[in-house]
Parts: structure tokens; C-alpha cells; sequence
């Protein structure tokens, strides 16, 4: 039996967490935001990408120029909007005493000086004497500053801009904030991998480093490591020197390898990289990235950012090839005239996706067969150009880094061609179990079947259903005949387990999780406690004691408990299950455990077992 608080807030916990799992609400372009625009590097504020100018406009708001050129004004020290200014003239002040060699300096009134090197610092006695406003143990708490500008009005507001975003400070320099809560400058660059296992988004950026976006994580992205990544990286920079042109992009398959150059050059090593052929005669700009078949890696896809060469005739921005680089076959066709940065493919439906500077473009092909090259057709929706595309492991949802504007993730789109039948907990395809919550993804749903036994559709839009699986439901898998806006259809059988558990995560990787006390969601804010409780949200624990309908949401007194041995493991050390029963939503199941003494802070991994199988792993905080 619950408290009757602790029912209280755990039904509206669930009914509020619905919008987590429920399906994709049709909106106007599908895609929805992962992360924000932010990077903790643990400086005096979360940073942003590079911006080397700043100003002030003569109504006293604020300037700036992106490195990637966009020019942004913001008047309230919190929103950023585009701006059609020109950056003034870089003020200029000579004194002959400076604090560091090569420093630059700000004049403002009354004998007030800044400068501008490793450090930020400021005079008050015109340049006699300096004071150092940003070092802290050798280092700068603002990182590398490239500018700096002096509000006209009071001579204490100063704005610095650099390799780390924009920071102000009301007090000239004692104290400093940091302007990038709002501003569109995230410098991505790849999407190296997508939320699993407790892991989350992973991005490289523009200057070769990693940043992921934990699940839980409110506040930025934050540094990490991708050893893939690295190693790709130092490839790339061991090739440019050895071959003194510099190497854009890498894919290793076993012994094959693809490299790209910057004059648009693609090369072939059949040996790990001992000897190269290159080839390719078409007209076009710098490779930016590969994509290559993991069962055949001599079929590739090349793609090619934006020529610097004018000179007239059709550029190639998608290229081919089926017999490892000997021959490619143009792809572009369609395509805008525009850079192409990154594709991906889901091998299964022969989708293409490529990132544009005018966003996502898709289309299909059998990338195994000759024929006229594919039709593109628009993704759209982000604000701004695509930078890299990814597909999640399974082909589910599709992925998009932006030029500034962050990552963004939305159901991959062919789907829709191919629905697909998934745990509505994390989108997995996986084994179900009696009482499950599953999804048909890529279809609206009215009725379902297995057999002679109905199905019940709880939620359906036009791109998901979620439907439960009937806890009368036995043999080893589920069939599934559906019925709905696109005619009839009987999809792939699904496994069927006696309990196939799964904990609910956002799209993001952000586990339903909450503390056994307070009802409180826990995450990278809101970590829990040693020696306090967890509740766990998630499906597929099976049959319960005493039976239960299956369409009915669980009693809020005396829940049934789960008939299957449930077990929970935290830092891979097995915990104790306090309780594990029918949680007060159709399909939820709640998993209470005890948190043992913890020693130190910081992220754990947590799973739980039913009879004898293995959930997801997720990413719980713990404080000591």
C-alpha cells in the first residue's frame, strides 16, 4: 500500500511523465532541441563557442561577431537576436607601460584603462599600474580572450569575447557573469554517438574536442572522451603532414580506409594505410565526411562541403562507390549547390540522410545496384544548416548537429515507410513481456491482434502508437496484425518473455527516476542520497500477484506485486528491492531500492533484473 501523499504524488508524477514516453505529437517540423548552446569547461561562467568581436551599439546594448561570422545583439543581457551591423573599427589606445607584451588596450573615462592579453586588467591611473581581473593559478577564468569593449555609460561595465563565448561584469572585472545562457553559438561539428547505456549525446567540436550531454544534465554540455574520435584525429593530422596537404576526413574499416583531403581528393589504403590510391575527378569542394557500409566496406558515400573554386559547371556534393574507391558515381542530382557535411544510412530501407548548409536532405536508394542517381527531398525544420546527421543504432530516431544552434533529434523519418515495433521505455527493440508498454513506430494504430487475442491501443497519432501487451499474452512471441490510417499490415514478430524489463528514459537518455521521499524527479540537480530510496519507472516486469486487466491502470492501495524475482544493481553492486509492484498508470511498473552508504559523489550506472533478464542501463546521481 502507498502513503496517501506519497500515491498522490506518484500519480501525478506519472501523469506529468507521460509527455516523456508518450508518442510524437505531430507538430510543425518534428524535431525537438537536445541539450542547450552552453559548455562547462570551469570557467568563471558555462561557455559557448568562439566570438572574436565585441561591442557596444550607442542605444548601450551589446555586440557581437560569431567566429562562424553571424553578428548578434542582445539589449537585455539575456536574448540574443540577429543583427544587420557592422563591426566599428578596433579601437586603438598606445601607452608605453603595458601589462604583458602584445596586450591590447580599452580606453574608458576618467583614467581608466583595460587590456587585453592572456589576462583581462585594468588601470586607474593611466596605465602606471595594472591589475590582473581573470587570473586565477596562471589560468584565465575566462580562457582566451580576443576582445574587449567598454560600456560608454559607466566605465565599471566591460564585455569580453573569446574562444569561450562572452562574459560581463558590472564592477569593473571584481566579479564577472557569463552572456551565453541565450546564444546560438554551440560549435559543433560531428555527432559521434547518440543516448545509450547510460551514456549520452556525444558531439565533437570545431576545435577537435569532445562534450556530451549527460542524461540528467540541465546546466551544459560537458567535457569528454571518445577514443574513437582521438584516434581518427591524430590519423588525420599524422596523414596531412606525411602527405603536406591537409586531410579532412577518415573512416576505417578493418584495413580499408577512406581519407579525404581538403583539395577534394578521396584516398584509398587497401593495406592500413601503407600505400594510398587517390581518385576522383569530379568538380568539388573539401571532403567533409564518410560514410561506409559496416557488412561491405566497399560501398561508401563521400560528401563535400562548399568549393571555393567559381568557376562555372555543376559541383558534386554526394559521391558513391561499390568497389572500394576504384570508381565513385555521383550522387548529388538534386541536391542544392550548397556544402554537404555528413550522412548517414539505414541500411535496412536504403534511407540517406545528408547535412547540409541548408539543412537535412533524404532520399533512397540501393546503394548496391547501378542506376540514375537518387531524388533529394528536405528535412525540414532546423533553424539553421546541419553540420553532421546521425541515426541511432536501431534506425529510430535521426539525429542533427546545427551550425550554432545545438543538436536536435525527431522519428526518423522513413519510418514512416517501415514502422517498426519497439519498447515504448526507451525505443528499443527488444523482447516484450506480458503487461509491457510497446510502441508501433512510424504508424498510427486504431486496432491491434495477435492471433485471437485483442490488443489494447492506448495512445495513437499519426507517427506512434503505444499499445500494452495482455498479461493473458503467452508462447515465445507476439504477433502482430494491426489495423489503421495506412490499411492493414502484420508486422514482425516480437519476442515474448516472461518479463523483459525496460526503465524509462527520455529521448535524451534522462531516466524516469525519482526519490522514494519527496517525489522528486532525480537528476544531475537533484541527486540522490546515500541511505535514501529510489523509485524506478519502467514496463515489461511481467505477470503480477494478484492478477490484474490488462487496459487498467494500477490501484493506488495495495498494488499487486510483480510475480517475477526482481533485482536491482547500482555501480554493478546488487542492491536491495524494497518493493516491487503495479505503478498507478497502465503498463508502469514502480522498483523501489535502498541506497546503500555511498563514499563518494558523482554518477552511478543502475539496472534492474526480472526473472533472470537485464533492463537498460541508466545514469543515477548520488551524494554521500
Amino acid at each position: 500500500m502507498y502513503h496517501k501523499a506519497t500515491a498522490t504524488h506518484l500519480a501525478a508524477t506519472v501523469l506529468a511523465l507521460l509527455a516523456l514516453c508518450a508518442p510524437e505529437l505531430p507538430a510543425q517540423s518534428g524535431w525537438r532541441p537536445v541539450g542547450n548552446w552552453m559548455i562547462d569547461r570551469s570557467l568563471a561562467a558555462p561557455s559557448t563557442g568562439p566570438v572574436n568581436r565585441v561591442w557596444y551599439s550607442d542605444s548601450g546594448s551589446i555586440l557581437i561577431r560569431t567566429a562562424s561570422g553571424r553578428i548578434m545583439e542582445t539589449n537585455d543581457l539575456e536574448t540574443w537576436r540577429r543583427s544587420g551591423a557592422t563591426p566599428p573599427s578596433e579601437p586603438a589606445a598606445m601607452i608605453a607601460d603595458l601589462p604583458e607584451p602584445g596586450a591590447r588596450v580599452r580606453a574608458a573615462a576618467d583614467s581608466v584603462l583595460y587590456a587585453v592579453g592572456k589576462f583581462v586588467y585594468r588601470s586607474e591611473n593611466g596605465g602606471a599600474s595594472w591589475d590582473n581581473l581573470t587570473g586565477y593559478r596562471g589560468e584565465s577564468i575566462l580562457g582566451t580572450v580576443l576582445d574587449l569593449a567598454v560600456s560608454p555609460a559607466d566605465s565599471d561595465q566591460i564585455v569580453a569575447a573569446g574562444m569561450d563565448g562572452v562574459f560581463r561584469s558590472a564592477d569593473g572585472g571584481k566579479s564577472w557573469s557569463g552572456l551565453n545562457q541565450g546564444l546560438p553559438n554551440l560549435p559543433a561539428r560531428r555527432l559521434l554517438s547518440t543516448p545509450a547505456d547510460g551514456h549520452g549525446a556525444r558531439i565533437q567540436l570545431i576545435d577537435g574536442s569532445v562534450v556530451e550531454w549527460q542524461p540528467g544534465q540541465k546546466i551544459a554540455w560537458t567535457p569528454a572522451s571518445d577514443p574513437r574520435a582521438e584516434a581518427d584525429l591524430a590519423l588525420r593530422e599524422t596523414l596531412s603532414r606525411r602527405l603536406g596537404v591537409r586531410v579532412t576526413a577518415i573512416a576505417t574499416f578493418g584495413s580499408l580506409t577512406y581519407a579525404g583531403r581538403i583539395d577534394g581528393v578521396v584516398m584509398v589504403s587497401d593495406d592500413g594505410g601503407i600505400t594510398w590510391r587517390s581518385a576522383f575527378p569530379f568538380p568539388a569542394g573539401p571532403v567533409d565526411g564518410f560514410w561506409v557500409d559496416p557488412q561491405d566496406p566497399r560501398i561508401a558515400l563521400a560528401v563535400f562541403g562548399a568549393s571555393p573554386d567559381s568557376s562555372p559547371g555543376p559541383r558534386i556534393h554526394v559521391a558513391r562507390t561499390e568497389n572500394g574507391g576504384m570508381f565513385w558515381d555521383p550522387f548529388t542530382s538534386n541536391l542544392p549547390d550548397t556544402g554537404v557535411h555528413g550522412v548517414t544510412v539505414d541500411r535496412s530501407s536504403g534511407a540517406i540522410y545528408v547535412a547540409t548548409d541548408q539543412g537535412v536532405f533524404m532520399t533512397y536508394a540501393d546503394l548496391q545496384v547501378l542506376g540514375s542517381p537518387p531524388q533529394w527531398t528536405p528535412v525540414a525544420g532546423l533553424p539553421a544548416g546541419a553540420m553532421d546527421v546521425r541515426l541511432d543504432p536501431q534506425g529510430n530516431q535521426l539525429w542533427a548537429a546545427t551550425d550554432g544552434y545545438g543538436v536536435f533529434s525527431m522519428l526518423a523519418p522513413h519510418r514512416l515507410r517501415d514502422p517498426r515495433v519497439v519498447s515504448t521505455a526507451d525505443w528499443v527493440a527488444r523482447a516484450t513481456a506480458p503487461g509491457a508498454l510497446i510502441s508501433v513506430i512510424g504508424s498510427r494504430v486504431d486496432t491491434a491482434r495477435s492471433g485471437d487475442l485483442p490488443i489494447p491501443v492506448l495512445t495513437s497519432t499519426d507517427t506512434e502508437t503505444q499499445l500494452q501487451v495482455p498479461f493473458e499474452a503467452a508462447g515465445s512471441a507476439l504477433s502482430l496484425s494491426v489495423r489503421g490510417g495506412g490499411g492493414s499490415m502484420t508486422l514482425s514478430l516480437v519476442p515474448l518473455e516472461q518479463a523483459a524489463p525496460a526503465i524509462f528514459v527520455d529521448r535524451d537518455g534522462t531516466p524516469v527516476l525519482l526519490d522514494g521521499d519527496s517525489q522528486v524527479m532525480l537528476d544531475a540537480m537533484h541527486p540522490a542520497h546515500s541511505n535514501g530510496r529510489i523509485q524506478i519507472l519502467a514496463t515489461g516486469l511481467g505477470r503480477v500477484k494478484p492478477d490484474w486487466p490488462t487496459g487498467v491502470a494500477g490501484p493506488l492501495d495495495n498494488p499487486p506485486s510483480v510475480a517475477a524475482t526482481v533485482n536491482a544493481y547500482l555501480d554493478r553492486q546488487p542492491v536491495e528491492v524494497t518493493r516491487a509492484v503495479l505503478a498507478p498508470y497502465i503498463g508502469f511498473y514502480l522498483v523501489e531500492i535502498a541506497v546503500p552508504k555511498i563514499v563518494n559523489s558523482g554518477p552511478e550506472e543502475l539496472y534492474i533484473e526480472a526473472g533472470g533478464q537485464a533492463s537498460n542501463r541508466v545514469r543515477v546521481y548520488i551524494e554521500p
